[in-house]
């Protein structure tokens, strides 16, 4: 007569075997996620601040663009138009010889196109009211006249449009040349002092800091094109991993859970003695081919046994 113990226990372990195989693949499933997910965010964060860098970088190499442009008109305006208008200055002040105006003429028309850039070469006492410094440029302006050394400061401030990075170097008056028109009002040209009056831009010293070159660029649409680039690399990882984790799930079902459920359940029968079970395949030089060999030594010598025992 069967016993019904092992009636019991053979119907019983089929469950326990399929629970246990469930176990094996959640917790393979819970480790590959936790690895990703380590992975993911450590990806994140590295690359989230090299795109932010970058997108500083960018906007750097755009103010820097531009404060070179402005140099060089500067030096064209001294170097060829100047000298061609200089005679005439006495009896008709002309701006256009003057190289700050030059600069910041040609950079109000690059504002017309982009509004967000700027050029302004702020002035403590400018003999162009607009040339005047703000506060924050008075600041600025100020650093460059304690600290001697300062010849470049780059950082970034909040303003009405948005983040804007800036670009300052100091305006110091090497030239004597200069000094003809800001000693005073009584050594100026008297066309000059029609155009602009008598009260401001005067008393500057050779070699004093009088003012300082701004250029501002805005960081919105640069650090935008890096959040949106950052959004796409992240949807491009997690695809990557859904694809990897599936993948993976099933070559671990096929190669893995699928052949030990299936000794299990024939070590389950020969258990009991039921030995019809016929042998497991042994395919390949991995590791479960070579269980399922040792598997299969292991029932034949299990039958013999019981052979040798039942005669």
């Amino acid at each position: 007569m069967a016993n019904p113990g092992a009636r019991e226990t053979q119907s019983r372990r089929p469950a326990n075997e399929k629970e246990n195989a469930m176990g094996l693949r959640l917790k393979f499933n819970l480790v590959l996620v936790a690895v990703f997910a380590i992975g993911i965010a450590a990806a994140g964060l590295v690359s989230y601040r090299l795109l932010q860098e970058n997108a500083r970088e960018e906007v750097h190499r755009d103010a820097g663009l531009i404060m070179e442009s402005a140099l060089s008109v500067r030096k064209y305006t001294v170097d060829q138009v100047r000298p061609e208008l200089i005679k005439v200055v006495d009896e008709v002040f002309l701006p256009q010889t003057v190289p700050a105006y030059a600069a910041t003429e040609i950079f109000n028309e690059l504002r017309k196109k982009y509004a967000d850039y700027s050029y302004k070469e702020a002035t403590l006492n400018p003999t162009n009211p607009r040339n005047r410094a703000t506060d924050w440029e008075t600041d600025i302006v100020n650093r460059f006249r304690q600290g001697g050394d300062v010849q470049e400061i780059v950082a970034e401030r909040d303003s009405p449009t948005g983040r804007q990075l800036f670009i300052a170097r100091p305006i110091r008056i090497t030239n004597p040349a200069c000094l003809q028109c800001h000693t005073s009002a009584e050594a100026s040209p008297p066309s000059m002092i029609k155009v602009y009056g008598p009260a401001n831009g005067f008393g500057w010293k050779l070699n004093e800091v009088v003012g300082a070159q701004v250029v501002t660029v805005p960081m919105d649409v640069p650090r935008r094109n890096a959040e949106r680039a950052f959004a796409a690399f992240m949807s491009s990882l997690a695809v990557v991993f859904l694809v990897v984790f599936l993948v993976l799930n099933l070559m671990l079902s096929l190669l893995i859970v699928r052949p030990i459920r299936r000794l299990s359940e024939a070590a389950d029968r020969i258990s009991t003695g039921d030995f019809s079970e016929p042998e497991f395949p042994e395919k390949g030089r991995d590791e479960v081919a070579v269980l399922a060999s040792s598997f299969n030594r292991m029932r034949r010598s299990l039958e013999k046994a019981m052979q040798m025992i039942e005669g």
